[in-house]
């Protein structure tokens, strides 16, 4: 788990109090992952407490984060500081995070990125690593996992090491978030719960993470909240629903996603969303509220992104999707294989 959180209104203004006793010396820098929407706005930037050789690495979003790109990260700083960072903080959604915590663990753990996508391949501790999202849902502040693509499959490095070891939760920090986008990244959250909480995985620990994220989210995308409440809110509902599958696991609707986003390069959360629109077989009721946010909010998703793939491009999404075997195990059971057939997954993402 992490170890400490804080959250507030205004609490990302403490990031240089935080860091401060955590600095080695003059020459081992603190280096920020920052997205780079950021880039162009000095009342942010300004906050960012830099101090000597203090380096700020601006990052676009606009992909899926790669195992070629952490690898880069992971030279660009070995070549730049004549220490090992004092820590790695990262300041973004899901895929900043997501690249903060590899770089951290990458910086430790001899080998390329790809090497270690899988489960509890990480031998050694990373380096201190700090999370700060400023969007609410994918749950990457608090999970074990880092999401990469890699040359041959979309998969996590999961492990006991990877989670932060200090978070920052301030909902002032998600102003500005573009509507589509707040509801893309807030139904990844939703659907952590459904697919954690229908799982053969569940527990009673995660369950009551689960059903607090899942309330929360009715709360967010069914009722009328004001603007604060709302961005409060769905920040503590990401939180709760990453930490349900940190302790189950996510289901049906993240394989299938795992391969539009392998093949298509369709970022996450709107993967989710395409994907779980059309899995009532699997999640009916889930589904059915779905549905229903969608409509509220007046929001709509691409049609048709597998109408013209070729077959040797629907196996390509297959084969990624089947390879994600716990995922599976959690929504159907030991013997998902005589149940997921070639096939269904073809008529699934047929569909799409």
């Amino acid at each position: 788990m992490v170890a400490k959180v804080i959250f507030g209104r205004g609490s990302f203004n403490q990031l240089g109090e935080i860091i401060a006793p955590l600095r080695k010396n003059e020459l081992a820098p603190f280096i920020f992952l920052v997205d780079d929407v950021f880039e162009n706005k000095s009342s942010f930037s300004s906050k960012i407490p830099l101090l000597y050789s203090d380096q700020i690495i601006y990052i676009s979003a606009d992909e899926e984060p790669k195992t070629s790109q952490v690898d880069a990260l992971v030279e660009e700083i070995i070549l730049s500081t004549s220490n090992l960072p004092s820590g790695i903080i990262g300041i973004g959604g899901g895929t900043i995070l997501d690249l903060a915590k590899a770089v951290s663990l990458l910086l430790t753990n001899n080998g390329s990125s790809e090497d270690f996508q899988g489960w509890d391949l990480i031998k050694n501790k990373g380096i201190y690593h700090l999370g700060i999202p400023t969007i609410s849902g994918t749950g990457s502040e608090v999970s074990r996992t880092t999401v990469l693509t890699g040359p041959t499959k979309k998969l996590g490095i999961n492990s006991d090491f990877t989670p932060f070891d200090q978070v920052i939760l301030d909902p002032e920090l998600t102003v500005g978030v573009p509507k589509n986008q707040w509801f893309y990244t807030g139904m990844d959250c939703y659907i952590h719960c459904i697919e954690s909480l229908n799982g053969n995985f569940i527990n009673s620990f995660s369950k009551s993470y689960g059903v607090t994220a899942l309330k929360l989210c009715e709360e967010v995308f069914l009722n009328s909240l004001s603007h604060n409440e709302s961005q409060d809110k769905l920040m503590m509902a990401s939180w709760h629903g990453g930490m349900s599958i940190s302790y189950s696991q996510v289901g049906v609707a993240h394989a299938l996603s795992y391969g539009l986003s392998f093949l298509l390069g369709i970022k996450h959360g709107l993967g989710n969303c395409i994907v779980f629109d059309h899995l009532e077989g699997f999640y009916p009721e889930g589904v059915r509220v779905f549905k229903q946010m969608k409509a509220k909010h007046n929001v709509s998703f691409p049609k048709g992104v597998c109408a013209n793939l070729s077959e040797k491009q629907f196996d390509i999404m297959i084969d990624v999707a089947l390879s994600l075997e716990p995922l599976w195990e959690n929504a159907v059971g030991k013997e998902w294989k005589t149940q997921i057939t070639r096939s269904l997954l073809k008529d699934l993402y047929s569909k799409m």
